[in-house]
C-alpha cells in the first residue's frame, strides 16, 4: 500500500484526531481559539498520528486509547512550531501567515504554552503512568534541543556531533515516542515497543536532515517558506557544516554568512544557498540521511510481519524522498 492510500485507509481515524485536537485547543477566550486553530487549520503531513494509529495495530488497537496519545503529540509538535516561528522570525509556514506574523510575538508565545497545557489535559486521560513518563521526559529533551539551536545560532564551529545531538532532541524523540507510545498506550510487548522507537527515532533523524535539505534545494512553492530561511535564521545545518569543510568554498561562505549575521538575517541568502549547493554538503548530507533511513528500515526486522510493518516501511521510503 502506497502513502496516499496509506492516508485514505486511516482517514477515519485521522478525522477523529484532527476533530478532538481542534475541540481541545478551542477556548472560551476568542483570541485564543483563532490563534491555537491557525496553524490547525493550515494542514500538515500529520505522521505523528499516522505512526502512533500504525504502532498501535501491534498491540491492542483502540482508537479512543490512541487518541490521547496521537493527539498531545500533535498537539506538542504545533506548540513547537508556534514558538520556533517567534525564535525564527518567520513569516510562514505551510505557505501561511504564522502566529506571530499574523498578531505578534506576545500572543504567539502564549498560544504555543496554551496549546502545550491543552496537549497535557488530554495524555492525563490515559491511566498509564509510563505513557506520562516517556511524554514528559521527551518535552524536556524537546526545550534543551531548542536553547541548544539558539545557542548555535550563526555558530560556523559547531561540529557535526553536535548538529545531530540537536536534531535528535528537537525532532526524532517525538517522531520515536510517537511510534513507542502507541504500542506500550495499547499493550504490545516490550521487544516491540523498543524496536518501533528505534525505527521511530532513525526515521526522525533522516526526517530532519532532508527538512534541512528541502530549506536548501526546495522551492517556495514546496516548502512554503523562501529557501535558504535557516541560514537567514542563523541555523547552521549539516549540509552547510559539510560545505564549510571544503577549502575551496570556505572563506567565501563564512563571508557570506557572516554579511547575513550583521544584517540581522535580512541579507539575501542566495550566495550562500548557491555556494553549498555547489559544495559536496548536500551530497554528504544525503548519505548521512541514507544511513538513517537503512537503520530504521533494519529495526522493522524483528515485527510480526502485519500490513502495518508494511505501512512503516512505505513511510520510511517516503520520507526519505519526499521533496516537501
Amino acid at each position: 500500500m502506497k502513502l496516499m492510500q496509506l492516508y485514505a485507509s486511516l482517514k477515519p481515524e485521522l478525522q477523529a484526531i484532527e476533530d478532538q485536537m481542534a475541540r481541545t485547543v478551542t477556548s472560551d477566550l476568542p483570541i485564543l481559539s483563532e490563534t491555537s486553530l491557525h496553524l490547525l487549520k493550515a494542514g500538515g503531513k500529520r505522521i505523528r498520528p499516522v505512526l502512533v494509529l500504525l504502532a498501535g495495530k501491534f498491540g491492542d488497537y483502540s482508537l479512543e486509547t490512541l487518541k490521547k496519545v496521537a493527539v498531545p503529540l500533535e498537539l506538542i509538535h504545533m506548540a513547537t512550531l508556534v514558538h520556533d516561528d517567534v525564535i525564527d522570525d518567520a513569516d510562514t509556514r505551510r505557505g501561511q501567515l504564522t502566529v506571530k506574523s499574523k498578531w505578534d510575538n506576545r500572543i504567539a508565545m502564549y498560544t504555543g504554552d496554551y496549546i502545550y497545557a491543552k496537549a497535557l489535559t488530554v495524555v492525563t486521560e490515559l491511566d498509564k503512568p509510563r505513557v506520562h513518563q516517556i511524554l514528559s521526559g521527551t518535552i524536556v529533551q524537546v526545550c534543551i534541543g531548542e536553547m541548544e539551536q539558539i545557542r548555535d545560532f550563526f555558530n560556523v564551529d559547531q561540529s557535526i556531533r553536535n548538529y545531530l545531538r540537536r536534531i535528535r532532541r528537537k525532532t526524532a524523540l517525538l517522531i520515536a515516542i510517537s511510534c513507542q507510545l502507541g504500542a506500550v498506550a495499547t499493550g504490545a510487548p516490550a521487544n516491540i515497543c523498543n524496536a518501533l522507537y528505534s525505527f521511530g527515532y532513525n526515521l526522525g533523524m533522516n526526517f530532519q536532515i532532508m527538512d534541512d535539505l528541502l530549506d536548501l534545494c526546495g522551492t517556495e512553492k514546496a516548502i512554503g517558506k523562501p529557501p535558504g530561511s535557516d541560514l537567514r535564521q542563523g541555523n547552521i545545518t549539516l549540509p552547510v557544516l559539510y560545505a564549510l569543510r571544503e577549502d575551496s568554498i570556505r572563506d567565501r561562505l563564512l563571508t557570506e554568512i557572516e554579511a547575513i549575521k550583521q544584517s540581522d538575517g535580512r541579507a539575501d541568502s542566495s550566495a550562500a544557498v548557491k555556494l553549498v549547493r555547489s559544495s559536496k554538503g548536500v551530497q554528504e548530507a544525503e548519505r548521512m540521511a541514507d544511513r538513517y533511513i537503512a537503520k530504521a528500515l533494519k529495526a522493522l526486522d524483528s515485527l510480526p510481519n502485519i500490513p502495518a510493518k508494511r505501512n512503516l516501511t512505505d513511510i520510511a521510503r517516503f520520507v526519505a524522498k519526499r521533496s516537501y
